[in-house]
């Protein structure tokens, strides 16, 4: 009956997924439907943004740019959502290409950690794999503990950040993060390694927004601070990078509005740069980037 309830309740996590990427919009607080642009300006309550969101130029041929909404410049709220969907598909596929990463590098662990046996995977064609587990499951794995409740916690929150950050209220946040744990991780890619798991299922998505959303709170108090967390610059970065790993580290090459601000106005310019550079040595071309970053 367990199993039965759980693939019922995977065919309609499926079904809100598909409705919130194709760009499933909510309402504000105040009822109002929000445009996911706006000037970039800071605001002090959630109504004059909503009433100065509107003034985006329909057309097209419209020069004025517009930037998408800071949810750090906003007042605290669950519901509220200003959607940035462009970086949120980027923060997606990051997250997938990480994905696969991780699952190389699980991979490459000893057999006695995973539980997965080199020699039983190799028995079943590659595809026909990802078929068989997906049908025997999910089931109660004997996985260890770091991984299923310290991990898996952490890597949903993770998930739900990279959301929450662009802009996602806490229930399209937590749909992210139940999204790609379920869909793209536990049914996904590692189907093709072992059986779904009943407890990565529920403890991912679950225990990973509860503590997402603390993070998301905790951050909002380093963003408010200048970077700072007890007063130091140097613990308010590296607990940043810590709680939103995927929008701090795109953040270095796509941009991060909370990093612009601050440096718009910080004469020590206490920053993650990065710059990308190009030079040539004889008939040989090279490309890469600096990374360089001040407290």
């Amino acid at each position: 009956m367990i199993v039965g309830v759980l693939r019922k309740g995977f065919l309609l996590l499926s079904l809100s997924l598909l409705l919130f990427v194709c760009g499933v919009y909510s309402q504000d607080t105040a009822g109002v439907k929000i445009n996911m642009y706006s000037q970039t300006i800071a605001f002090s309550d959630t109504d004059s943004l909503a009433k100065q969101s509107h003034i985006a130029p329909k057309d097209k041929k419209s020069k004025q740019k517009f930037s998408p909404i800071n949810i750090y410049d906003m007042p605290y709220s669950g519901s509220a959502n200003y959607t940035n969907h462009k970086r949120l598909w980027l923060n997606t596929g990051v997250l997938f290409g990480a994905g696969f990463v991780t699952l190389g590098i699980l991979q490459m662990l000893p057999e006695n950690t995973t539980g997965w046996s080199t020699a039983e995977l190799r028995k079943t064609p590659f595809f026909q794999r990802w078929t068989t587990n997906v049908k025997k499951g999910p089931v109660w794995d004997h996985d260890l503990a770091i991984f299923n409740y310290v991990l898996h916690p952490y890597a949903g929150a993770a998930y739900y950040m990279g959301a929450r950050s662009q802009g996602c209220n806490i229930f399209y946040s937590f749909l992210y993060s139940a999204g790609i744990s379920t869909i793209f991780w536990e049914y996904g890619i590692e189907a093709f390694m072992e059986i779904p798991s009943i407890q990565d299922l529920i403890i991912t998505p679950v225990a990973g927004s509860i503590i997402g959303e603390g993070f998301y709170l905790l951050k909002r108090n380093i963003v408010s601070n200048d970077y700072r967390l007890f007063g130091s610059r140097f613990l308010g970065n590296v607990v940043s990078y810590l709680i939103d790993p995927v929008n701090e580290v795109i953040g270095i090459f796509a941009g991060n509005p909370c990093r612009d601000k601050k440096n718009m106005h910080d004469s020590k310019n206490d920053a993650l740069v990065c710059v990308p550079w190009f030079t040539t040595f004889g008939h040989e071309r090279a490309l890469g980037f600096s990374i360089s970053h001040s407290f």
